[in-house]
């Protein structure tokens, strides 16, 4: 049977004006791009790195599903 796949959900907390280009795009990569948007994600590396980069900007949740 196929794994389970956890899902984390991401809310931005903090506005990326006055941010580096870089963690602006993340944030629309991820899905957000305004203050208490709230996005779910499957939980793989290359998401776990695009809310490295703006850690400081959103907060993450684990979901269980």
């Amino acid at each position: 049977m196929a794994e389970a796949k956890k899902t984390l959900r991401l809310t931005q907390v903090k506005s990326a004006i006055g941010r580096k280009y870089d963690q602006e795009q993340t944030l629309r990569s991820l899905g957000l791009g305004r203050i208490g948007k709230t996005v779910d994600q499957v939980d793989n590396p290359s998401v776990r790195g695009m809310i490295f980069k703006v850690k400081h900007l959103i907060t993450v949740e684990e979901l269980d599903k």
